[in-house]
């Protein structure tokens, strides 16, 4: 600092440039050279403020807009800052020179009587030099700096900076008032002026003396000056005295006293015991900009890794995109194809059952050809006996004939001997016998024809017709012609009836000969109406024979085309059952790989929210143990909803209809798992999985059959349009009649929890009471399983639940639905349950069916009143406990029960 009077030349001292003469440059511009000169650009920085004290207010002579500017000082290391205050970094010794003379110009400066350039204020010029330091901090690193920077610099190994800060300080001149003359606004200054010194004085002093208070705070001078005169730092001194003779002319033995005053305030000044302490700190400038530089690298290299990234996901969607699309082409395809071969083996099964049903009517119809063919063949047994009966007619025939012709013989010779005496009869007779012979000549036709009728019998019909036509024909004309002769022998019988007695001999053979030829006439007449008979029969018989025959050539050529047919409908069937078994090994194979993936304890799939609520409730360790055991059970889920995504939901659904038990076991633990994923529910029910859930129920009498499925009606009751489905399809029926005729823990507590769900829907209710639920529910409780109990708690608090508020809404009136079937009691006599949810569950209910006036006589009368009143103050849960207080308070039965008990 400059210290002495006005006019003793401080501000020369100090501040002079010396642009001309570089030997009269002051000692702002000799320091600031000698630091420019031993600082290195790279490692160093030096920057300056130039401010002004002005009547206690601080004024930034390089920015003369910045007027009272603020003094903070640090309270844990005591540093000194002016915040707004220009500080500027020095280039060289000309940059700096431009910034004094800029400073200097706005420096308040008066004419006095001392001095005609007065300097009105103090000039403090504020050199900042910062150097980085590659190391470790030194020992005497102040404690705060060493505390916050070892930690950094472990964790980072930056450099440290090292600061330091000169004051150069051109005071302001103490004056006497009646040697400068100064008045108005100069004696305002003057005084702001010397009190300002003053109070540096005191502080020097203070500080020399040892003293435990320093007046610092007195003027914004010593508030700037601390760190000088700190104890902190080096502090120099410079005393200027005015010029003796000039002195000693105006004022004698004033310069004495004046220097002797100087001198006396730098005594003071250094009996001050100075502890240099070296001022590190971290750069962490540098530092910054290290990291803005590796902070640029790596957004440069994480925007290089998310365009990659980008690109890689939008190749991959793309991707993702052409394999969805082409799964679901194949999907639809698989669907169509799918679809298609179900119509087909719909069809080919129709064709089948047809197909049989032809071949019953086919083994009927030859079954009765069968027995046509056994009566025909006897027809044609019968006919063969006839045709041999026919023979040997034709054979005595032909031996009576050949009898007449002996007998002819022997009369033909007869009448040879009488031929001279009757030429006519002669005449007549070679008639008879060309008629005779003629006769013959037609018998042995007839015989020969017959004989080649027999023959080829069953070979030509025709022809035998032909020839029974032709003989019929030759018969007539044998007729006539016999005829013709008895006229004629009537005749000659006539004419011989006047000849002698020589000719009765001749008569009496004549009338004999013609007595036989009425025998033999009427004898082949019988014949041959029973020949034209017997043939007309066999005739008949053969016609309908060959017609029967030709019906049946017809019958099995049309059988053997239907046989082939069936054959090739057969082999087809064959085929597609080959296939199907292939199929259904392979789906049994995979169902036997899922068995290692389904659990098989499946109870954990039921109910899984609140299943999930009561784990979290029991604690931190149970809940972790759900966590993990959520987690194993989603992977068997997206197991699972793999392999139906492989295999088809509707041939697993097939399966729940098999007749092997392990294949519904498992087919139904996969329905089960897809059932507790709400997205599957839908799907499942479209597809027909409640009713073949429902068809189980029905027919199975395998425990864990039932348990699997009940568990799956469970999940599937979760969702208010599957649950009236389920009334609908006479689910809640099934399900009280399982719980009727099995008393496995696991399955009643499937078969409540899927009750309970179905009793949180209030348009159930009745169906619910009138399918005997409610009493299900309670006779399930009756087994004393912790989990069956829990169960059925939470299906009457949901069903209390819900009738509440219908009541309280004025929807529904009337006791409860509950309190018929004996459920009141139930609640009141398990409401000191042990397991948490269960007992919850039951205060719920009760505090829920005291809402209901109507059920308020029950309540007193069961001691459900004193349970309310218990739960009001003993619930663990404080909802509980203001929902019982609240119910105790509206109803007015309830308060003046209590008033009678008090």
């Amino acid at each position: 600092m400059a210290y002495g009077q006005t006019g003793t030349g401080k501000t020369y001292t100090v501040g002079n440039l010396g642009k001309e003469d570089a030997s009269e440059r002051g000692i702002m511009v000799r320091a600031l050279e000698d630091i420019i000169a031993s600082t290195s650009p790279a490692n160093d920085s030096v920057e300056i403020s130039y401010l002004q004290l002005y009547m206690e207010s601080v004024q930034d002579l390089l920015l003369p807009d910045k007027v009272n500017i603020p003094i903070v000082e640090d309270p844990k290391t005591g540093e000194v800052t002016l915040p707004g205050a220009a500080v500027v970094k020095i280039q060289d010794v000309e940059h700096f020179m431009q910034l004094l003379q800029k400073g200097e110009a706005n420096r308040h400066a008066s004419n006095t009587k001392m001095n005609t350039n007065s300097s009105r204020s103090h000039a403090i010029l504020m050199v900042y030099v910062c150097r980085s330091v590659a190391g470790r901090i030194d020992a005497d690193v102040s404690s705060h700096e060493k505390v916050r920077g070892t930690d950094v610099k472990a964790g980072i190994g930056m450099h440290t900076i090292r600061k330091s800060k000169l004051l150069i300080v051109d005071l302001a001149g103490s004056e006497r008032i009646d040697k400068s003359g100064s008045d108005g606004q100069l004696l305002e200054e003057a005084k702001f002026i010397n009190l300002s010194l003053t109070s540096l004085g005191k502080c020097i002093n203070a500080v020399a003396e040892n003293s435990p208070h320093i007046p610092i705070r007195e003027s914004k001078l010593t508030r700037l000056l601390r760190d000088s005169f700190g104890a902190r730092g080096m502090s120099a001194g410079i005393e200027h005295s005015p010029l003796a003779w000039l002195s000693e002319q105006q004022t004698p033995g004033l310069p004495f006293i004046m220097t002797v005053q100087n001198s006396l305030f730098l005594l003071q000044a250094m009996k001050i015991v100075n502890m240099i302490k070296l001022k590190e700190e971290f750069d962490y400038e540098s530092l910054s900009r290290k990291l803005e530089v590796q902070v640029d690298q790596l957004s440069r290299e994480i925007d290089r890794q998310q365009k990659l990234r980008d690109n890689y996901i939008h190749e991959m969607e793309k991707k993702l995109k052409e394999c969805q699309l082409s799964f679901a082409e194949a999907e639809r395809s698989l669907v169509t194809r799918s679809e298609l071969l179900e119509k087909e083996n719909d069809r080919l099964e129709k064709e089948m059952k047809a197909i049989l049903a032809e071949l019953d009517q086919q083994k009927d119809c030859n079954k009765l050809l069968r027995d046509e063919v056994a009566r025909l063949e006897l027809n044609l047994e019968h006919c063969r006996q006839k045709q041999h009966e026919n023979s040997t007619y034709q054979k005595a025939l032909a031996e009576t004939t050949q009898m007449y012709e002996s007998q002819m013989a022997e009369l033909i010779k007869k009448l040879e001997g009488e031929q001279a005496c009757c030429e006519g009869a002669e005449k007549q007779l070679e008639a008879t016998k060309k008629l005779l012979s003629d006769h013959e000549r037609s018998i042995e036709q007839h015989q020969l024809e017959n004989s080649r009728h027999q023959k080829v019998f069953s070979d030509t019909t025709q022809t035998y017709e032909k020839k029974v036509v032709e003989l019929t024909k030759h018969l007539e004309d044998e007729h006539a012609h016999r005829k013709h002769a008895e006229e004629q022998v009537d005749l000659l019988n006539k004419l011989l009836s006047d000849k002698t007695l020589i000719q009765s001999e001749d008569q009496t053979v004549i009338s004999e000969l013609r007595a036989k030829l009425e025998d033999m006439n009427q004898k082949e007449e019988t014949e041959i109406t029973e020949l034209q008979t017997k043939l007309a029969e066999v005739d008949q018989s053969r016609v309908t024979a060959l017609n029967e025959l030709q019906s049946l050539k017809v019958e099995y050529t049309t059988l053997l085309s239907e046989k082939e047919k069936i054959g090739s409908k057969l082999d087809a069937l064959r085929d597609k059952s080959s296939a199907e078994e292939k199929q259904r090994m392979v789906l049994e194979n995979e169902l036997l790989r899922l068995k290692n993936v389904v659990p098989e304890n499946n109870g954990n799939f039921e109910d899984k929210k609140l299943h999930l609520k009561e784990r979290i409730s029991r604690g931190s360790s149970s809940f972790r143990t759900t966590i993990g055991l959520n987690r194993s059970i989603s992977g068997q889920r997206a197991t699972i909803a793999r392999f139906c995504e492989e295999v088809g939901l509707e041939k697993i659904l097939l399966l729940l209809s098999s007749e092997d038990i392990d294949l519904q076991m498992q087919a139904a633990k996969v329905v089960a798992n897809l059932a507790a994923e709400d997205v599957n529910q839908e799907k499942i029910v479209n597809e027909g999985g409640l009713d073949a859930l429902l068809m189980l129920l029905r027919s199975s009498e395998n425990i864990t059959i039932l348990r699997v499925a009940s568990g799956a009606i469970a999940n599937l009751a979760m969702n208010e349009t599957n649950q009236g489905l389920i009334m609908s399809k006479g689910g809640a029926q099934l399900l009280a009649s399982t719980a009727s005729k099995t008393d496995d823990p696991q399955t009643l507590r499937m078969v409540a929890g899927a009750i309970a769900n179905l009793c949180g829907n209030v348009n159930l209710h009745i169906m619910l009471k009138q399918e005997g639920c409610i009493k299900a529910l309670l006779g399930m409780a009756r087994f004393g399983n912790p989990d069956v109990v829990a169960q059925v708690a939470r299906g009457l608090a949901n069903f209390a639940k819900c009738e509440t508020r219908q009541v309280i809404q004025g929807l529904q009136k009337g006791q409860s639905l509950l309190v018929d079937d004996g459920a009141l009691t139930w609640l009141i006599e398990n409401s000191s349950s042990t397991s948490d949810s269960t007992r919850r569950h039951i205060e719920l209910a009760l505090c829920h069916l005291a809402q209901n006036e109507d059920n308020t006589r029950d309540f007193v009368s069961t001691g459900g009143l004193k349970e309310v009143i218990r739960i009001s103050s003993e619930s663990a849960r404080e909802d509980i406990r203001n929902l019982a207080k609240k119910t105790l308070k509206l109803n007015p039965t309830f308060q003046a029960q209590l008033r009678l008990e008090r």
